[in-house]
């Protein structure tokens, strides 16, 4: 179905085409099937997928809301080489139900903002989204629904750990991200603000909105609500495809914006018809995955804010950032708005708004505008990287 879907595309769609087969691909070489007895083998979270990639081993890692992962491993891939100096590391975080492959297959490229010839990129894969450690893959009694909550902060001092144990760096030249990526972002440039010297947080906010949480809540239910969820306790991820499927129309409202859907831009990646969009691009990109891994990961994207740093002050938090900070917004985000964004970025010192013009909403960070998205990207990137800090 793959090359079909592809091969229909015209030349001027190449590059759309590119998102889709790199989206969407995982689930079809996994064949939409994961075992989710803990410590299982999954086809779709498996370096075939979404490596090459390492692990690097943090060992019993205390969180921040108590509990602790035992043995927690960090997966991880870089581009590039470090320097002598130490001083050209960039930093990707990873978003709600994403990995480091689709950055590393569309956002990385000799010539571009994010170029392996110039610098030393690391892209690390958040707790819980299936590469590092999560729910479905750590053994004995600490897996699946008894696996501890996790807060973005323990994702970022756990990847401070990594970079600066292995590598010794001390400095990092940017740090960047999309959505919960950005939410990482925001966290890294408050917590070691001599480190950071620059950060782009994407679509993505430093304290999650009562309204951005509200849809993540419902896309726990829409999960919840399959009696194969059984508590967490399940199976295997075909006994909440009911739910999996639920959560991926959910975002086909959320995530795309009303426009986008209005004009039937699904039509420009290869699709005859809306529920053929939403069956074979959006549920195809959801049923693969583990449910009590997307769990742990909205539960933290819910609860995300820098201001915890500051006793709940998020203007003292922000205050902090030593950082250049682009804010990136996408015009017609639904779930981070644009004046959102704003708001936090008039609170940051040093900080401009870069707004990235998108008919595609929230979703526009899986590039499904091509170039035109694209270009916009690395033109700020490239802006950031060469002003002086």
């Amino acid at each position: 179905m793959m090359k079909t879907l592809v091969g229909k595309r015209s030349a001027g769609k190449k590059v759309s085409g590119k998102i889709v087969k790199s989206l969407i691909i995982a689930a079809l070489s996994a064949g939409g099937v994961v075992s989710a007895q803990a410590d299982y083998k999954s086809e779709y979270y498996s370096q075939a997928v979404h490596g090459p990639y390492q692990l690097y081993k943090i060992g019993d890692f205390a969180l921040e809301d108590g509990g602790t992962i035992r043995d927690l491993q960090l997966a991880y891939t870089t581009h590039g080489k470090l320097n002598r100096a130490k001083d050209n590391a960039i930093l990707i975080c990873t978003w709600y139900s994403g990995t480091t492959k689709f950055w590393e297959q569309n956002y990385i490229g000799k010539g571009r903002a994010l170029d392996p010839d110039k610098y030393f990129i690391i892209l690390i894969n958040q707790i819980g989204n299936g590469l590092s450690s999560s729910p479905h893959n750590t053994p004995g009694t600490g897996g699946m629904a008894k696996f501890p909550h996790v807060r973005i902060s323990d994702d970022v001092r756990a990847q401070y750990k990594l970079i600066t144990e292995k590598w010794g760096i001390k400095e990092l030249a940017l740090v960047v991200g999309g959505s919960m990526g950005a939410e990482q972002t925001w966290e890294w440039a408050v917590r070691y603000p001599d480190m950071v010297k620059r950060a782009a947080p994407i679509a993505g906010t430093a304290r999650t909105t009562p309204q951005c949480a509200a849809f993540s809540r419902t896309l726990d239910e829409a999960r919840q609500s399959d009696p194969g969820f059984n508590g967490g306790n399940y199976k295997s991820n075909t006994d909440v495809q009911a739910g999996l499927r639920r959560e991926a129309a959910l975002w086909t409202v959320f995530g795309w914006a009303p426009e986008w859907l209005k004009q039937e831009k699904w039509r420009t990646l290869g699709f005859s018809s809306l529920e053929d969009f939403q069956t074979n691009f959006m549920d195809a990109y959801f049923v693969p995955m583990d449910p009590n891994d997307l769990m742990n990961n909205a539960w933290k994207w819910q609860r995300a804010d820098v201001g915890r740093q500051t006793g709940g002050d998020l203007a003292a938090a922000l205050g902090r950032i030593k950082a250049k900070v682009f804010v990136m917004p996408i015009a017609t985000d639904h779930l981070f708005p644009v004046a959102d964004c704003a708001a936090e970025q008039k609170l940051t010192p040093n900080s401009e708004l870069r707004v990235i013009n998108s008919l595609a909403g929230h979703l526009g960070l899986f590039g499904v505008d091509g170039k035109a998205y694209f270009d916009q990207v690395d033109l700020h990137l490239k802006e950031l990287l060469n002003s002086p800090v």
